[in-house]
């Protein structure tokens, strides 16, 4: 059974710092190019951060320099350390894996025919 859990979401000041977690099972991670992306209410998902399967990066330029994404394949885990926080940070934060090598461009991983979702996890930074 396929299962995407992200964790620690929550509130944070302006200027704070929160680590997020996606952990995954039911299928080999490693294989897949994985991201996060955000939504607000009435907008369009976004893409934050992407990891292809070499290690390589890509994060959209309002997070460049705060945010890092990272992937520890032992633990079939992403994560997104997001540092200095500001309030447009504020969303719903959704890992995925999609099912390609990659590569991860644009802050995010390239379309696939099989993708897999979390269900999200709240970050909410307070001015």
């Amino acid at each position: 059974q396929v299962q995407v859990v992200e964790a620690g979401g929550g509130s944070a000041p302006s200027g704070g710092s929160l680590r997020l977690s996606c952990t995954t099972s039911g299928f080999t991670s490693s294989t897949y190019c994985m991201g996060w992306l955000r939504q607000v209410p009435g907008k369009r998902r976004e893409g934050v951060a992407a990891v292809d399967i070499d290690g390589n990066t890509s994060y959209r330029d309002s997070v460049k320099g705060r945010f890092t994404i990272s992937r520890d394949n032992a633990k079939n885990t992403m994560y997104l350390q997001m540092d200095n926080l500001k309030p447009e940070d504020t969303a719903m934060y959704y890992c995925a894996a999609m099912r390609t090598p990659g590569p991860a461009t644009g802050a995010v991983c390239p379309p696939a025919s099989t993708a897999y979702w979390g269900r999200g996890t709240q970050v909410t930074v307070s001015s």
